[in-house]
């Protein structure tokens, strides 16, 4: 599994349309075969910065996204909208396929 999450700035005044920005992009890479996941979070310390937490089958499947036109269009759309260069980190991590359950703490009835 290809795990990746990149941190994007957004301009201020871009902030509370970024979701409905991307969201034409997020769509087309959650309906690819190879894509596992495609999740946005918005940080809470800072309202303009968001996190995207993706992941894809392997290699292969990561670079069809990178090469895909809907892949192109977003970031020609998302380089008007950020106030920098966004921030990565990509690995790959084998014989994942997905989220597993956390060991350390599971639901209690109170």
């Amino acid at each position: 599994m290809i795990f990746i999450t990149v941190k994007f700035t957004v301009r201020p005044e871009r902030s509370d349309d970024w979701l409905g920005l991307v969201d034409d992009f997020t769509r087309a890479t959650r309906d690819e075969p190879g894509n596992i996941f495609f999740e946005w979070s918005r940080s809470v310390d800072n309202p303009h910065q968001f996190v995207l937490v993706e992941a894809f089958r392997d290699g292969e499947a990561g670079r069809e996204h990178v090469q895909s036109a809907h892949f192109a269009a977003a970031m020609e759309t998302m380089s008007y909208a950020i106030a920098s260069t966004p921030q990565i980190v990509s690995t790959e991590i084998p014989g994942m396929d997905g989220w597993g359950a956390m060991g350390e703490v599971s639901p209690r009835e109170a």
